[in-house]
């Protein structure tokens, strides 16, 4: 019998992710340091990315900059719009206030 080998899917390997930095937010009680830090990891990685697939990433640097601003962007969207249809209860308050900011406070 051979062996398949079953691969992850984008949304399997993201709730991986999520996984994580659900439990990092419980260890350091602290949401938006762990936001900020998954931001800064997919920017690392992204551009990562970028220079593993580019010929010549100088010259192609504001594509890829555009690029993976508008995947970003799409994905922030969608999911706000999740969000908003259905509103998550969080489990603990934010140990900031930095989600004042898009309040206009």
């Amino acid at each position: 019998m051979s062996e398949e080998k079953t691969e992850l899917t984008m949304y399997q390997i993201a709730d991986q992710f999520i996984a994580l930095a659900n439990q990092l937010s419980q260890q350091e009680n602290d949401i938006g340091k762990v936001g900020t830090a998954m931001r800064f990891a997919s920017a690392r990685y992204n551009a990562f990315e970028a220079a593993i697939k580019s010929t010549d990433l100088a010259a192609e640097k504001d594509n890829a900059l555009e690029w993976f601003s508008n995947e970003f962007k799409a994905m922030l969207n969608e999911n706000l719009d999740d969000h908003i249809a259905h509103p998550p209860v969080p489990a603990q308050q934010p140990a900031d206030d930095s989600v004042q900011v898009f309040n206009g406070e």
